[in-house]
């Protein structure tokens, strides 16, 4: 293998254990705070990637890196366990719970953001003219590693972030969507995406949708830290 697809491929993975961990250690938190102890029983209120690899060996190990290698780019996931009894008497603190863990890949995005723009107003980084990788290390200041870090860290959170969002099972905004429905409705909600099926035929329509909104949400993303 290439030494540098294999060096790109390790940030990659670095990049993608940090923030599958962030996400759900913030459902966990969530959950906890909100009176659902489950995923704090089993270890997942840590940022320690361990306990969530253990968890989801295929989606944190395998699956990322075979990703990568067939196309360059990583995808996977994580999860948390919950009660859904304890989701079901209280809609409202779920939803906050599967909010959390959007919420932080939005907030691990915006310091990634941030950090690209102060290298970029000091002249140690500078636009790269590629949607995927906007920045580069000005050649002066022999800071690859480190913008391209970054790099990897904007796009993939904000990928996360739009991708768990979409209101569809088993992603978060379905979860999330309680905050606007009343109890009734939520309620009547949850038992039809609880039917056989309603998990597969959502992931399939959200990846659909997510083929359709990411590149122009990600563009934005990109323009405003260009400009």
């Amino acid at each position: 293998m290439d030494p540098k697809l294999l060096a790109l491929g390790m940030l990659w993975y670095i990049v993608f254990l940090f923030s599958t961990t962030c996400h759900e250690a913030a459902h966990a938190w969530a959950a906890m705070k909100g009176g659902d102890r489950t995923a704090m029983l089993a270890g997942q209120v840590t940022l320690n990637p361990a306990p969530h690899m253990k968890r989801e060996p295929f989606g944190t190990i395998l699956v990322p890196i075979l990703s990568f290698l067939f196309t360059g780019f990583m995808i996977g996931w994580a999860s948390a366990p919950y009660d859904p009894y304890w989701q079901a008497r209280y809609p409202k603190r779920a939803a906050w719970m599967a909010l959390a863990g959007p919420i932080a890949n939005i907030v691990i995005a915006l310091v990634a953001g941030i950090i690209l723009s102060i290298g970029l107003n000091n002249g140690l980084f500078l636009p790269s003219g590629s949607g995927m990788y906007p920045v580069v290390a000005a050649e002066a200041a022999g800071l690859d590693a480190i913008v391209q870090v970054l790099n990897i860290t904007f796009l993939l959170n904000i990928l996360l972030a739009v991708f768990n969002l979409l209101p569809v099972p088993p992603l978060d905004g379905s979860t999330a969507i309680g905050l606007v429905l009343s109890e009734r409705s939520y309620a009547a909600f949850q038992r039809f995406i609880s039917a056989p099926g309603a998990s597969f035929m959502g992931l399939l329509i959200g990846w659909m949708l997510f083929g359709k909104i990411f590149s122009p949400i990600y563009a934005l993303c990109v323009e405003i830290l260009l400009h």
